[in-house]
């Protein structure tokens, strides 16, 4: 849930080298959820690389399933080797993954700041935004600065 600590997991990423969720780290984590076959996830794989560079985000690229070789051949397609890529239905379980592309932003303290659908650049900047500002959306900044009623 956000604004609660996020779930602690390790999960191998395709090389077999271990990626934690949860708990403190040096940087906030961006984990994206994509597929090799979501067009939209194409899109913005490259404005994700560039938004971790520009936000000092840890980048991690998932998926809930499917071949693994699919998954190698994306990464290379899409020129994300720096980046860890994992391949758990656990992670997407825990996060509650219903569609793609998807994105769960965990603060320095492992704290769950922000999380769903991304369709676009503005959609990620809003998860980073909501991670400043504290507030989950532009809704709940709105009824907790109360400039409109909570049914609006």
């Amino acid at each position: 849930k956000v604004g609660e600590p996020a779930p602690l997991l390790s999960v191998p990423d395709l090389s077999g080298s271990p990626v934690d969720f949860g708990g403190s780290r040096n940087l906030p984590q961006l984990l994206l959820f994509v597929s090799p076959t979501c067009p939209v996830c194409k899109e913005l794989v490259p404005t994700a690389k560039s938004m971790a560079k520009s936000e000092k985000l840890s980048l991690v690229f998932g998926s809930d399933g499917g071949e693994v070789q699919k998954h190698s051949d994306y990464v290379s397609k899409m020129g994300i080797e720096e980046y860890p890529y994992v391949v758990s239905l656990e992670l997407g379980m825990k996060f509650e993954v219903s569609k793609l592309p998807y994105a769960v932003l965990i603060d320095e303290k492992g704290v769950l700041r922000s999380k769903g659908l991304v369709n676009s650049r503005e959609h990620l900047e809003s998860l980073v935004e909501s991670m400043r500002t504290g507030y989950e959306s532009i809704q709940d900044y709105l009824v907790k600065e109360e400039l409109i009623g909570e049914q609006a």
